[in-house]
């Protein structure tokens, strides 16, 4: 595998080229492929699925608005669908990241589903998946897709806090590139907190879990270890699922943006750019 940009830069540096003329080339090389990793870094494609109704509709709608925004102020280009009638392999070519913004792992055209899995599997994009991405079971008449089952660490939905609740986020990986510049806990105002009939703890990476204790108004919908972001390292695909996206207030809250930016850069970005 060819050396980062940013590693030929420090190698450069540990080892200096007394050749003036060899030392100028490759000092030349490095800028142009940090110039070409920085340009990749704002000019990706991401696509964003929402449900066009529903009770999430209000949060879909605020997440495009500033979606839109940022997309503007940094030079990516983000597209919208609303059902999955068009993924398949050549669909998602176009894309280095696919947003599933409150869209649920049921009811998938059978071609989206073998694209998809695809897509994660092979490292061809990555992927950000919010709230409505865990309501894994058997919905509406579906059947659980197992293989979202196992990418989300083998979780079922069980139960949420249908009434909301206030409650406090504690970061667990404060290294993690998602978490760039959020504080240690910071609080959600509202959301449904679902929880489900096991922690992914085992099968997954946790980034971040809420503090039961702190929900207001208290609930017995509890689950102990709780979860709420987190990454799947199994699969090559830059990954992470951010339970909180229901309401569209989140956009009025500071560290559920910066969280929200974070992971767009860090999931869309070339590995080779580091």
């Amino acid at each position: 595998m060819p050396l980062p940009a940013k590693s030929w830069l420090l190698l450069a540096s540990l080892y200096p080229i007394k050749d003036h003329m060899l030392r100028s080339l490759l000092s030349t090389v490095i800028i142009v492929l940090l110039l070409a990793c920085n340009a990749f870094a704002q000019s990706f494609k991401v696509l964003a699925i929402a449900e066009p109704g529903g009770h999430h509709i209000a949060y879909s709608r605020a997440a495009k608005v500033w979606l839109n925004q940022l997309a503007a102020d940094s030079g990516f280009v983000i597209d919208y669908i609303e059902n999955t009638d068009s993924i398949d392999d050549a669909f998602l070519q176009r894309y280095q990241l696919f947003i599933q913004l409150d869209y649920p792992p049921y009811g998938w055209k059978e071609k989206a589903v073998r694209a998809f899995e695809k897509y994660i599997t092979r490292g061809q994009g990555g992927w950000i998946g919010f709230h409505h991405a865990t309501l894994l079971g058997e919905f509406d008449g579906y059947p659980m897709w197992q293989w979202f089952y196992a990418f989300m660490g083998n979780i079922r939905f069980k139960d949420y806090i249908a009434n909301f609740a206030a409650a406090k986020v504690n970061v667990e990986d404060k290294a993690h590139p998602v978490m760039k510049g959020l504080p240690v806990s910071f609080t959600i105002e509202k959301d449904e907190w679902y929880t489900y009939d096991r922690s992914p703890r085992p099968d997954v990476h946790v980034i971040a879990s809420v503090d039961e204790s702190s929900y207001t108004p208290p609930s017995d919908k509890k689950m102990g270890d709780h979860p709420v972001i987190w990454t799947n390292t199994r699969f090559p695909a830059r990954n992470v699922y951010i339970f909180m996206g229901h309401s569209p207030d989140l956009f009025q809250n500071e560290d559920y943006k910066r969280l929200f930016r974070n992971a767009i850069f860090w999931a869309s970005h070339s590995r080779h750019c580091e």
